[in-house]
């Protein structure tokens, strides 16, 4: 067996506006898909601290 069959190829993090030059065509759309699921957990988050807002506001201004 061959050390780069046992060992785990380490996981790149996304930067935003890091240089894509030197990234593949696979690479780029891996990207794409990341950066995309970041941004529906970014949503989610927002939309949950929004409700909480809303629910504090209307507590407090009664």
């Amino acid at each position: 067996m061959d050390w780069d069959e046992i060992t785990p190829k380490p996981v790149k993090e996304t930067v935003v506006g890091e240089s894509l030059e030197t990234l593949s065509v696979a690479e780029l759309r891996v990207r794409i898909d990341d950066l995309e699921r970041e941004i529906e957990r970014v949503k989610a988050e927002l939309d949950a601290k929004q409700r909480h807002e809303s629910a504090a506001s209307a507590i407090f201004k009664r």
